[in-house]
C-alpha cells in the first residue's frame, strides 16, 4: 500500500513512516509531495494520506499521527508508547513532555538541513527511529557513566558546584535581559512566549525554560506571566476606568471568562467580587 504526505519531513512525517514499515505495512511505499499536492495524488493513486489536515491519519488535539497511528492499529509494544511523547514533544516545541524531545528535534532538523532528498531522509530517519527504539526497549535505565568510580566523580563534582555557588550571586547577564523584555511587554497584552524571549535573547528555549524558576520567584515562565497578568488586573480593578472585558484584553486574556477563571483560580474570589469589596474613596 501507498502511504503520502507532505515533502521535507522533519519528525512527524519520519516517525510515522518508521512505525508504518516496522509494525504495520512492511511493504508500505512511502510518498513525499508538495503540500498542495497531498490529497489530489492520495486520491489518483489510491494512497493513504497521513500527517496531514482533514485526514484520517492526522492529528487528534494535542497528540501526533503517530499516537494515532498507534491507536488505530492496537499497537500496545511499551517501547513505542515510550516514544510517542517524545515524538510529540519534538514535533510541536513542547519539549517539556519528554527530556528527549529536545535532543531528537534538534538532530531531525539537522539531517532535514543535511539532506535534501526526502527518500535519503527516510532512510537516514529509519536509522534514527532505530536506535531510539532500542533505547527504548532496553536501555533507558542505563546511566552514561555505568563504572562506580565514574558515578562516584559525578556526585562529588555536583557537591562541589553546589558548595561554590554563591547563593547571592548575581543573575546571568540573560536574566536581567529578560525581566526588562517582560517589563517592556507590560503594556503590550503580555502576550510574550518563552520561545520568542529565547529567540530575542538568543538562548535555547529548552535551557531557559529549565533554568527560569531559579530568577523568578520559583514559578515556570507562565507561572510568572500569569502572576504579572493578574497583579496588572489587580491594579485595573482598583479603578472604575476599565470594564471586565477591556481588563481581560489589556492584560493578555483570551476573553472575560478566561480572564475571571484565572483570577479566581490565583485570588480565590472573581474580578467582580474584588472590585465591589474595594475600599471606595
Amino acid at each position: 500500500m501507498q502511504w503520502i504526505t507532505r515533502e521535507r519531513p522533519k519528525i512527524d512525517r519520519l516517525a510515522c513512516p518508521w512505525l508504518i514499515l516496522g509494525f504495520v505495512d512492511p511493504s508500505a511505499e512511502i510518498l513525499y509531495v508538495p503540500a498542495d499536492q497531498v490529497l489530489a495524488t492520495a486520491e489518483r493513486l489510491g494512497a493513504i494520506p497521513f500527517d496531514v489536515a482533514g485526514v484520517e491519519f492526522s492529528h487528534y488535539g494535542a497528540e501526533c499521527t503517530f499516537a494515532y497511528i498507534l491507536k488505530k492499529y492496537h499497537l500496545t509494544d511499551p517501547a513505542l508508547h515510550a516514544l510517542a511523547p517524545i515524538v510529540r514533544g519534538a514535533d510541536t516545541d513542547n519539549h517539556a513532555l519528554a527530556a528527549q524531545a529536545a535532543g531528537l528535534w534538534a538532530i531531525s532538523a539537522g539531517l532535514a538541513h543535511n539532506i535534501t532528498d526526502d527518500q535519503q531522509l527516510l532512510q537516514q530517519g529509519r536509522v534514527l527511529y532505530d536506535a531510539l527504539y532500542t533505547w527504548a526497549q532496553r536501555l533507558q535505565g542505563q546511566p552514561h557513566t555505568q563504572q562506580p568510580e565514574e558515578q562516584l566523580l559525578m556526585r562529588a563534582y555536583a557537591a562541589h558546584l553546589e558548595r561554590t555557588q554563591a547563593p547571592h550571586a548575581p543573575p546571568p547577564a540573560w536574566a536581567t535581559q529578560l525581566r526588562e523584555l517582560i517589563q517592556d511587554h507590560l503594556d503590550t497584552n503580555l502576550s510574550l512566549r518563552l520561545t520568542e524571549a529565547a529567540d530575542a535573547l538568543q538562548v535555547n528555549p529548552t535551557y531557559l525554560s529549565r533554568e527560569f524558576a531559579r530568577y523568578f520567584d520559583n514559578l515556570s515562565f507562565g507561572e510568572y506571566i500569569r502572576k504579572l497578568r493578574i497583579d496588572k488586573a489587580l491594579q485595573l480593578l482598583d479603578t472604575m476606568a476599565y470594564s471586565m472585558g477591556e481588563i481581560a484584553y489589556i492584560t493578555g486574556f483570551s476573553d472575560q471568562s478566561h480572564f475571571a477563571r484565572i483570577f479566581k483560580q490565583h485570588t480565590g474570589q472573581s474580578p467582580a467580587a474584588y472590585r465591589r469589596k474595594r475600599p471606595r474613596g
